[in-house]
């Protein structure tokens, strides 16, 4: 005997506690197969893709991960052979950056050290 899904059953049930609100003060609708297999068989297409989503969505995770790995292990390496990890950190984000942004923040920097007396 297969296993029931638990997707499709939570599918399921927020479908009939949804029913029972719309009904509520109402009387009863008719039994109707046509409308009923309509009904299961959307719900049941809803829940494959959402299944789809999730699974997706859990294979990019992975890959995420994965690739954070590697740039952990190219960090090690270069730590390894005598580079400061820190500073490589700063220039990777300073090439993300606009180049104006970084020469105003340089700027405001320099001024705000003349003013201090560090420069």
């Amino acid at each position: 005997m297969a296993k029931p899904n638990p997707i499709d059953q939570g599918v399921e049930d927020i479908h009939a506690k949804m029913e029972a609100k719309a009904r509520k003060g109402r009387p009863p609708m008719k039994d109707d197969d046509d409308f009923r297999k309509h009904n299961q068989t959307s719900y049941r297409v809803t829940a494959d893709e959402l299944r789809q989503f999730i699974e997706r969505f859990e294979r990019l995770d992975q890959e995420k991960k994965d690739i954070a790995d590697q740039q952990k292990e190219v960090m090690a390496e270069a730590k390894g052979r005598g580079y400061d990890t820190k500073i490589m950190r700063k220039i990777i984000a300073l090439r993300k950056r606009d180049k104006d942004d970084i020469a105003e923040e340089e700027a405001v920097l320099e001024m705000y050290k003349e003013a201090l007396g560090m420069a």
